[in-house]
């Protein structure tokens, strides 16, 4: 009787096991703290959000927080890998910790989705590259968005500066060539680091150049201190901003001295002004309400990079389920598949196709040309 009872209870915490396996693990890496906070917290506030079921399984998530540090990343990433053996992470949340986590998922044969800026996590295509899906817009979507805007506008000189990492190196290059192209000649070009309190020395030597506008190139609340740095030295050119700067602090912290700038981002900035036929912009909806009910706030564009993340695992996991049990390599590896595979699919950001040789996906439908307008987003039309 014994024996036929530890058997019995064997049995069950077999089985107790098997059903505990059958869930999706997800790790999640934000940067919730630290100087990209504006950026991270959105993202780690989505995560309650995201799609608990996919596939008639169930979807657990598992959050940690890398105080913006690339190297907590690179920590927290093996952790998730080899502790809690997840089948898929998003994040992290700035380019920097992206770019030094893609070793390890792909030796993993764990799928990343990130939600970062620059390009150069998916670009050029390798290997590696091939475990990792990006669900921000490309630097050169919204750089070309810029580009024949100034164009149009009679922009013949250009002043640039951005951040002294991937986001503004990558940004750096995709402007010099876009500009090039466009007629339009770059007269200085400045790096700063993210958690600088002054680039008095940048302005100087940019306002010494006088072009004829400025591109800031950096993401998350960093974007507006160059800004005001040459609207306070009497800079009196055009501004332009990247997509990084797509979030309420960046007019919170500008006021009126980061009116008029121009900026590409995805519709979530200006919803009510794009037409109710744009196939995200329900989606979109429903997210930000999503988010102001449980938060009290609208979310930053970051967020919505961490929700189409959810969105993107959503639609692959039944397919990825055909072809292997969730937690085995199997699994991870049809899930990379089943993502590489995404056709037309809105979400917040734009709609998504991705290929294997792009593992971005947007057109012209993940960007908009917007202005600063009595400090409000305004669709420039």
């Amino acid at each position: 009787m014994k024996l036929k009872h530890v058997a019995g209870s064997l049995l069950i915490g077999a089985l107790s096991l098997g059903v505990a396996h059958a869930d999706i693990k997800i790790g999640v890496v934000s940067s919730s703290t630290g100087p990209i906070a504006m950026v991270g917290i959105p993202q780690k506030n989505t995560v309650p959000l995201l799609p608990t079921k996919a596939g008639g399984q169930t979807i657990r998530y598992i959050s940690l927080d890398d105080g913006s540090d690339p190297t907590a990343s690179v920590v927290a990433v093996k952790k998730l890998i080899s502790e809690e053996k997840v089948d898929a992470i998003i994040g992290p949340s700035g380019s920097p910790n992206a770019m030094g986590v893609i070793q390890f998922v792909a030796e993993a044969g764990v799928p990343l989705l990130a939600p970062v800026g620059t390009a150069a996590v998916v670009l050029p295509m390798n290997d590696q590259k091939k475990w990792v899906f990006k669900t921000t817009q490309n630097d050169s979507l919204i750089a070309t968005a810029l580009l024949d805007h100034m164009a149009k506008t009679g922009v013949k000189t250009l002043g640039f500066i951005g951040t002294a990492d991937p986001y503004g190196e990558n940004w750096g290059k995709v402007v010099a060539d876009g500009a090039a192209k466009k007629g339009i000649k770059i007269v200085a070009d400045e790096r700063f680091q993210r958690q600088d309190t002054s680039v008095t020395a940048q302005a100087l030597k940019v306002m010494a150049a006088k072009p004829d506008a400025v591109l800031i190139a950096a993401p998350g609340t960093p974007a507006v201190l160059p800004q005001l740095a040459l609207v306070d030295r009497g800079y009196k050119g055009k501004f332009y901003q990247t997509h990084g700067a797509a979030l309420p602090d960046f007019l919170k912290l500008g006021g009126k001295k980061v009116e008029g700038t121009i900026l590409a981002a995805s519709l979530m900035l200006v919803l009510d002004q794009v037409p109710d036929s744009h196939p995200s912009k329900k989606i979109a909806r429903n997210y930000v309400a999503t988010y102001e009910k449980t938060y009290g706030a609208a979310p930053a564009t970051f967020g919505g990079n961490m929700f189409d993340a959810g969105l993107l695992l959503e639609r692959a996991i039944p397919t990825a389920l055909a072809k292997g049990k969730p937690g085995t390599p199997e699994f991870r590896s049809a899930l990379r598949d089943a993502l590489e595979q995404t056709h037309e699919m809105p979400a917040t950001q734009g709609v998504y196709n991705m290929t294997p040789a792009d593992h971005s996906g947007f057109d012209e439908r993940g960007r908009e040309l917007i202005t600063v307008t009595n400090g409000t987003w305004t669709l420039l039309k």
